[in-house]
């Protein structure tokens, strides 16, 4: 059974809430006397999706919801997180009934939590959280969705890091924790580098099995396990370090998978999804490669790398760095895997060293932390606070942060965790994971150019902001109930990272982030150092960026996470048949933005929705080419974004994350495997925590391509 959470005695929650005055909730999305949910227009439509053959494979008729979702976001809504077995009297039926489920259950606990100074505030609290929620501002994480106020002790989190030790009851019980973490809609990652090597013996006298054919078994549970008892793979993180002596055997493992599958479906068989199961391996799982920096430093002299063994009776061996480095290159140039992550960077990061070091991340390598911990996420979507002046409008942003960091926090103490001791944890570092979707479309709604200066100044404006005012925040919790319980003990280096948000904030670009973005952010965090060095933090980080896949769709974004467009022109396939394409939405605000008149902005609408680009549009200046410019060429050898355009994007936002950014570097069918070995090697030097690349069209089966819509992946348990 789950573990439940912790218990504070009730004396130490007495006097937690005595040492402060309780928060405030001015109403700004919402107005006083006025129900949140009867400003909202609804209408009934029938949500349903297709297979790829036109099929129904959901369909509930009837469905109510706000009059502004878009179809898409609706049926994604009722065939995910409505509650009750289809076709029964429990199903919900209504978007109403969920959000008021979520928020309820949520402004109850705030309620009983002594967090806010009153009785107004606490009904403005609800009132502001359900109009986020309702506008499509602001989404939780699928398990909040899944699971608050259905069970008593929901699971929250959607991310997990699982620790795993060299014998086989901790292998078999991480198998038994992660179908709990998957089947209540979560993922999980573990560094499995404490796994002796297959070269080295067992206690009994054989050979060990080593991490990649115990990953292999994890790898096969996890798909036959539905994420949140739905529909959607379970998703996974496998990590080893770069001095394994199977590390080699790990990085190649994915790369020779594709292959597999290129072979079967060169023979016209199923390779993923046959009657006796999958055929190919690590579909549900990503492959990651920790990297130090003596490891890197080797490679740029091109020096020897000790692989050390995990037992007295292994011997070291040495190869070398340019060659293990030039593996990953090659294996993630023939299928995405293995991305790589900087272990001295992020340690140097680390917040609470003294509790221990940070080894693993989750699937999406977003939530990056100590082992076996939790944390849940929710994301902002940023075009929802367009400003055509400003940029974004930093009260109501600010605003919106101030409302998710209560909720998010106190979903920690309400919520059920798979082990005691994730849930002891979870209780006494209290991480969480606020972050931002629709990044691209918002600076492409603005006319700025994803790749450059000013389009990297704003986005990291915005995340400035985003991470002081959630920092400020938990300063704020922290004077009212207490900072974290491991607080005292890594106070120095806490404060010191904390320290460092605080520089890179007033080292925004005067020049090119608006005034009073840039004025928020810097007073946010200048605030939050000081709160916290008189009263501690109530978490131990703030923020992750996500991929959103999911709750991007609910959102009715345009782009997800931090990613630049895909493309301008999707398609959406018709329930009666055929195909439909649509334009992203933030288009005409983009030709607006520039100067354009409505008649030559419909002509390049028009071009967009004929052709999938700008290119050759009639009336379109060549100097704006740029500004529409997106991840994947629209044509045959067309433009795209180079590498270091993703590269740049993450560094510009990253000094304002607390966890790290989950975010793919996409690279064009033509890209070589040196050009992904520049990638990773940049990265480092960036200063970025992780990175992953993926080259156009390098899987048989792939997702994401242009004129088509973004879809959830095997990862998407990280929403």
């Amino acid at each position: 059974m789950p573990a439940r959470r912790p218990r504070p005695r009730r004396r130490a929650r007495r006097e937690a809430r005595d040492r402060g005055p309780g928060l405030a909730v001015p109403r700004v999305f919402s107005v006083a006397g006025v129900d949140p949910y009867a400003a909202v227009a609804w209408r009934r439509r029938n949500a349903r999706i297709d297979d790829a053959e036109g099929r129904p494979v959901f369909e509930q008729r009837g469905v109510e919801a706000p009059a502004s979702w878009s179809d898409q976001a609706v049926d994604l809504v009722a065939s995910r997180y409505f509650a009750g077995r289809l076709g029964t009297a429990a199903r919900e039926r209504s978007v109403r009934a969920l959000v008021a489920r979520v928020v309820g259950t949520v402004a109850g606990w705030v309620r009983a939590g002594g967090v806010l100074a009153g009785a107004g505030d606490a009904a403005a609290f609800e009132a502001e959280l359900a109009s986020l929620l309702l506008q499509q501002r602001a989404s939780f994480n699928s398990p909040v969705w899944f699971n608050v106020g259905v069970e008593p002790q929901p699971q929250c989190s959607a991310c997990f890091i699982l620790g795993v030790e060299d014998h086989l009851p901790s292998i078999l019980e991480l198998a038994t924790v992660e179908g709990r973490v998957f089947s209540r809609g979560s993922g999980a990652g573990s560094n499995f580098s404490a796994l002796r090597a297959s070269s080295e013996p067992t206690r009994t006298g054989g050979l060990a099995a080593g991490p990649v054919a115990f990953l292999r078994g994890l790898d096969a549970l996890a798909g036959a396990v539905k994420s949140g008892g739905r529909t959607r793979r379970a998703a996974k993180m496998a990590i080893l370090d770069a001095d394994h002596p199977d590390v080699l055997a790990f990085v190649e493992s994915k790369a020779i998978e594709e292959a597999r599958a290129r072979a079967l479906a060169a023979a016209g068989l199923d390779r993923l999804d046959g009657a006796h199961g999958p055929s190919v391996a690590f579909q549900n799982e990503n492959h990651s490669v920790r990297l130090p920096d003596a490891f890197l430093r080797a490679v740029a002299r091109d020096g020897a790398w000790t692989l050390r063994p995990r037992t007295a009776a292994g011997r070291p061996t040495k190869v070398r760095a340019r060659d293990l480095l030039r593996a990953a290159a090659r294996a993630a140039h023939d299928c995405g895997d293995p991305g790589v992550q900087f272990a001295d960077t992020i340690e140097r990061w680390n917040p609470v060293p003294v509790t221990g070091p940070i080894r693993a991340t989750n699937p999406c390598a977003e939530f990056v932390f100590l082992d076996d911990t939790a944390c849940n996420l929710a994301s902002i979507n940023v075009l929802a606070f367009r400003d055509p002046v400003r940029g974004v409008d930093v009260d109501r942003l600010a605003a919106a942060v101030r409302v998710l960091t209560i909720a998010m926090e106190t979903l920690v103490g309400h919520a059920s965790y798979p082990t005691p001791r994730i849930a002891d944890r979870s209780a006494r570092l209290r991480p969480l994971g606020l972050g931002v979707t629709n990044l691209g479309a918002l600076l492409l709604s603005l006319g700025l150019p994803y790749d450059g200066d000013a389009g990297r100044a704003l986005a990291a404006g915005v995340m400035a902001l985003v991470g002081g005012e959630a920092t400020r925040t938990s300063a704020r919790l922290a004077a009212r109930l207490g900072p974290f319980d491991a607080w005292a003990a890594n106070r120095a280096p806490a404060l010191a990272v904390l320290g460092r948000h605080v520089r890179a904030a007033h080292r925004l670009d005067r020049r090119l982030v608006p005034a009073a973005l840039r004025a928020a952010a810097v007073e946010a965090w200048d605030d939050a150092a000081a709160r916290a060095a008189a009263d501690g933090l109530r978490n131990a980080q703030v923020t992750a960026i996500a991929p959103t896949g999911t709750i991007s769709f609910l959102m009715d974004c345009d782009t997800t996470g931090v990613e630049p467009a895909l493309a301008l022109r999707q398609e959406k396939s018709l329930t009666e048949g055929g195909v439909l394409r649509l334009v992203l939405r933030c288009l005409p605000a983009a030709l607006e933005a520039l100067g354009y008149d409505a008649a030559t902005a419909a002509g390049v609408l028009a071009h967009v929705d004929a052709t999938g680009g700008v290119d050759g549009a009639p009336g379109l200046a060549p100097d704006h080419a740029d500004v529409f410019r997106t991840a994947l060429p629209t044509r045959p050898g067309g433009p795209a974004l180079p590498a270091r355009a993703h590269l740049a994007m993450m560094a510009a936002l990253q000094p304002f994350v607390s966890g790290a950014i989950s975010k793919t570097v996409n690279l064009p069918a033509d890209a070589t495997v040196e050009d992904v070995e520049a990638t990773f090697l940049e990265a480092w030097r960036l200063g970025l925590k992780a990175v992953a690349v993926y080259r156009d069209r390098s899987k048989v089966t792939q997702p994401l391509a242009p004129a088509a819509p973004p879809v959830c992946t095997a990862s998407s348990g990280c929403d």
